[in-house]
């Protein structure tokens, strides 16, 4: 049976701790941002760890945290995030559909 390392299987992920070291927050964050859905993490043989995809929003979610809101203000706050995202990606979407339609 072919063993493959931990390295192998963190590839593309980053330490929980480490992050939480260099960042200067608790792990307990991460672990409610998790609790609360507003970030996934990947468990490897005990440890935690984070997807690279998520390491942009969770920066951003810190830098929130530290002006003093709360789990569920980040909460509301991804929501809305979320949804003007959406809406960016429908208008932009309409807008190249009304180029096709201008350019017959």
């Amino acid at each position: 049976m072919k063993q493959i390392s931990k390295k192998m299987k963190t590839t593309g992920l980053i330490s929980t701790s480490e992050f939480c070291m260099f960042h200067n927050v608790e792990i307990h964050f991460v672990e409610m941002l998790q609790e609360a859905d507003l970030i996934k993490v990947t468990i490897v043989n005990k440890d935690t760890f984070i997807p690279k995809a998520e390491l942009q929003k969770l920066e951003k979610l810190i830098s929130l945290y530290q002006l003093g809101i709360n789990i569920e203000g980040l909460e509301a706050i991804i929501h809305l995030l979320d949804r003007f995202e959406k809406t960016q990606e429908d208008l932009r979407h309409l807008k190249n559909k009304l180029r096709l339609y201008e350019n017959e």
